[in-house]
C-alpha cells in the first residue's frame, strides 16, 4: 500500500530535512507513526499524499508512483484516493454535518455526487452516531461530535487508505478510545489502510505496526 525508498525531502527555506531509507506499510495495515514535535511525522504523511515532493527516492502510494506525478494529477489522486482526519479536524463552519461529510465531491469532478454517495453519507452518519445531528452546523457539536463528523468525511469516498494526524490529540481519555474504536471499525469493514500519527504511547498496542519517524533516517532542526 505504502512504500518510500531513498527518500529526502528538504523544505526550500531549509533548517529542516528527512532522509527515510525504507518504509512498507502493506494493504489493510493498522499502522503508528510516532515521535517527537519536529521529527517529520505530519511531512511523512504529506509526502504519501503527494503534498510534499521529495527532492530525491521513490514514493508510491496504492501503487502509483506519486512522486512522478504532476501537482495537479497529485492532488487528484490525494482527493479521490486517500480520506483524511486531520487533528483540529477542518470543519466548514458554514455547511452542517451532510454537507460537511459531502464535501469532497464538491473538490472533484471524479467523484460524482448521487444518490448512492447520500445513503452511504448517512449509512457513515448512523454507524458514527451523527444520525439526528445532520443538519447542525460545527458551532454546535461537541469536540468528540466533531471529530466523528471528520471522520466520516474521510470515508465516505470508500477511500483505499486514512490518513490521521493526530486526530485523537484534543479528546478527553474516554472520548478519545471512542473515536479511535469507531476509526478502526470502520477501516475494518471496509478493508481500509489505516497510518495514524499520534504522540500517545498509551495507544501503541492497538496497532499492528509501529512507524518510529526518527530512525526511518537522519532529521536536522
Amino acid at each position: 500500500m505504502i512504500s518510500l525508498r531513498d527518500v529526502r525531502f528538504e523544505y526550500a527555506r531549509g533548517g529542516f530535512s528527512l532522509n527515510v531509507a525504507e518504509l512498507a506499510v502493506p494493504s489493510g495495515a493498522r499502522a503508528a507513526a510516532i515521535g517527537p514535535s519536529g521529527s517529520g511525522k505530519t511531512t511523512l504523511l504529506n509526502l504519501i499524499s503527494g503534498i510534499e515532493r521529495p527532492r530525491s527516492g521513490e514514493v508510491s502510494t496504492a501503487g502509483v508512483r506519486v512522486d512522478r506525478l504532476s501537482p495537479a494529477a497529485r492532488r487528484s489522486f490525494r482527493i479521490t484516493k486517500i480520506g483524511f482526519v486531520f487533528q483540529e479536524f477542518l470543519l466548514l463552519e458554514y455547511l452542517d454535518v451532510l454537507d460537511n461529510i459531502l464535501y469532497p465531491y464538491r473538490l472533484h469532478r471524479e467523484l460524482r455526487l448521487d444518490a448512492s454517495v447520500r445513503s452511504r453519507a448517512h449509512r457513515l452518519a448512523s454507524d458514527l452516531g451523527l444520525k439526528s445531528l445532520l443538519d447542525r452546523l460545527p458551532a454546535e457539536l461537541s469536540q468528540g461530535e466533531r471529530q466523528r463528523v471528520a471522520i466520516a468525511r474521510a470515508l465516505v469516498t470508500s477511500p483505499t487508505l486514512i490518513l490521521a494526524d493526530e486526530p485523537t490529540g484534543t479528546l478527553d481519555p474516554a472520548t478519545k478510545q471512542q473515536a479511535l474504536d469507531l476509526l478502526f471499525e470502520q477501516c475494518e469493514a471496509r478493508s481500509t489502510t489505516l497510518l495514524m500519527v499520534t504522540h500517545d504511547h498509551g495507544l501503541l498496542e492497538q496497532f499492528g505496526q509501529i512507524i518510529d519517524v526518527e530512525a526511518l533516517g537522519p532529521t536536522e532542526a
